[in-house]
């Protein structure tokens, strides 16, 4: 029989009550963890319509003509959509109030499920229901997806770049230029090739801006927008598929450009770094 001592059990609990009383408040959610979990439910989301609307349907029969069922598809992208308002306001929050001490650690992990895991899963899943993939590579190429987010958030964690850029394609700019290519319906060589060439870019060295001031405003009006276009695409609205796909078309372009414009800026900026050394060397 075992014998619990009173007076030991009351001096356990007042030292668990007062460890408690003693934690900071930084360990407490804020509201930019709050959104920060926001965009980690909108992800987890994400991969559950991506089941239910599009994979179980095919796996089922059900889906009809076969292909990416519109409005499962569109919801799910959506979210993905919805999961990168979260995670761009969280940080802008958090610069404005607070942060509690997991504010990092949860801004990484919810990123790793929202445009690591579902645009993952989605070339997964387009790989298993579109009529020229193939399953076996287009899951090669989901995993290349995820392993660069990981491999992406793991160096932002531990490598200081300068003042207002990212190194390498932000993950949630990754994510949705991958979905996009998936949208974009092309042959799929091209497909997995561009998918690829995306995962690259996000491991990569090329800086891309943050999205602050301005530059922040039009990334949420071209969320925004993105949402409208493939709100009415789910709905089979006139003229919406032309249109989703001038969007999508727009996001994959914007994506190969901005590395154009960041190496032609880097070179100069070698250019001119060499000419005032030869400068200072002659003088």
């Amino acid at each position: 029989m075992t014998v619990i001592d009173p007076d030991k059990t009351t001096w356990v609990d007042d030292a668990v009550d007062d460890a408690t009383k003693d934690m900071p408040l930084s360990t407490r959610l804020s509201i930019a963890d709050a959104l920060t979990l926001s965009n980690a439910t909108c992800g987890f989301l994400a991969v559950y319509y991506t089941t239910t609307g599009v994979l179980m349907p095919h796996l089922m029969g059900t889906d009809g003509d076969g292909g990416i069922a519109r409005h499962s598809a569109a919801t799910a992208v959506m979210l993905m959509l919805l999961a990168s308002v979260f995670d761009l306001f969280d940080g802008l929050v958090a610069r404005k109030f607070r942060s509690s001490a997991m504010g990092a650690e949860l801004d990484n992990l919810s990123d790793l499920v929202s445009f690591g895991l579902a645009p993952a899963y989605f070339v997964l899943v387009y790989g298993i229901v579109a009529v020229d993939a193939h399953e076996r590579v287009s899951t090669v190429a989901a995993v290349v997806v995820l392993l660069a987010v990981v491999l992406r958030l793991a160096r932002f964690s531990c490598v200081t770049v300068r003042d207002g850029v990212f190194q390498g394609m932000p993950s949630p700019f990754g994510a949705l230029t991958v979905v996009s290519i998936v949208l974009l319906e092309l042959p799929f060589v091209p497909t997995l090739l561009a998918i690829v060439g995306v995962a690259w870019l996000m491991v990569s060295r090329v800086e891309y801006p943050k999205p602050r001031g301005r530059l922040a405003a039009a990334t949420l009006l071209w969320i925004l927008i993105s949402m409208g276009c493939l709100t009415a695409w789910a709905f089979d609205a006139p003229g919406a598929s032309a249109l989703l796909q001038t969007g999508c078309a727009l996001q994959v372009v914007t994506a190969a450009t901005i590395p154009l414009f960041a190496t032609a800026r880097r070179v100069n900026t070698i250019r001119d770094n060499r000419r005032e050394a030869r400068a200072a060397a002659q003088g």
